[in-house]
């Protein structure tokens, strides 16, 4: 028999919807009028007639962005740090997650301590700054001149990734362990065959936010490069926001300066829009599996 919804709850129900709705379209709006404005011409984009829908129809920016080398350098470049830096960052998050879930570690909780303490404090700014020099030094004294390699492996620790795939580690069963070691498994197979497959969801949702953090990172990457590594290493984050100070140190007397910006946005999220529905169904279930210990 169905129940009968109550008036509060219904009354509840509504209020939900309506601020999820709103919630939603407020975070849509920003790239629905970031597509519009790079479509639109520059006089719409100057007198801010763009709302929703393009004012002037024109692909003039795309075309130039299209056109520059540079740009397709930068994207280049994005697509490196983001494929090892991910490839890389997760490699170790899972290493080190699998070691601090085993009871058995020495100094398990000294370990797990020193890992949450840099959670709650930072050297600061200039002493990353430094190490990232000097991390640059050692690279080269071993040939590694390539400053994307600098970027991808000194970026390479995100303590809470670690701390979601420890916890999810330590939800996988004790007694499958023991039946794999039993049938005579390895240490890493157990760690790909076993904890891994049970753990997909937390792995691919440390993955995404791996992905978005390498490819929307751009901070790090501008202050550790030089201004020789600009024309081979520099990022697309960074050319954007080269781009953008570049556009406003001419007063922006450029023909379409706000709509060539508005387009490298729309090109650079492209990528991001594509792989998220793919993994999108592992998010809630992974987050939960890796932050709640039972």
């Amino acid at each position: 028999m169905k129940r009968k919804t109550e008036i509060s709850e219904l009354v509840f129900r509504i209020l939900s919807y309506t601020f999820l709705t709103v919630f939603a379209l407020c975070c849509l709006y920003p790239f629905v009028y970031a597509v519009a404005a790079s479509l639109s011409s520059k006089e719409a984009l100057d007198y801010n007639k763009v709302v929703i829908v393009p004012i002037g129809l024109n692909f003039g920016s795309f075309a130039e962005i299209f056109n520059n080398n540079m740009f397709w350098s930068s994207y280049t470049n994005t697509l490196f740090l983001t494929f090892y830096g991910t490839v890389w960052s997760l490699g170790v998050s899972i290493l080190g997650g699998y070691a601090l879930s085993k009871k058995r570690l020495l100094f398990r909780k000294g370990f797990n301590f020193f890992l949450v303490f840099t959670m709650w404090f930072s050297a600061g700014v200039y002493a990353q700054k430094k190490n990232y020099e000097a991390t640059r030094v050692v690279f080269n004294s071993f040939g590694i001149t390539d400053v994307k390699w600098l970027i991808v492996i000194s970026m390479g620790m995100a303590a809470m990734n670690i701390i979601l795939l420890r916890n999810a580690f330590e939800n996988v069963p004790s007694e499958i362990e023991e039946a794999a070691r039993v049938d005579g498994a390895s240490e890493m197979q157990i760690l790909t065959k076993v904890y891994l497959p049970m753990c997909r969801s937390t792995v691919a949702t440390v993955a995404l936010f791996f992905a978005i953090s390498r490819w929307n990172g751009y901070f790090w990457s501008m202050m550790v490069l030089q201004h020789d590594d600009m024309e081979v290493s520099e990022p697309l984050q960074v050319f954007i926001r080269n781009k953008l100070r570049e556009f406003n140190d001419n007063n922006r007397q450029a023909d379409q300066s706000d709509a060539v910006i508005y387009s490298l946005v729309v090109c650079a999220i492209i990528p991001i829009l594509v792989i998220y529905p793919f993994i999108q169904k592992y998010f809630a279930k992974g987050v939960n599996m890796g932050g709640v210990k039972e």
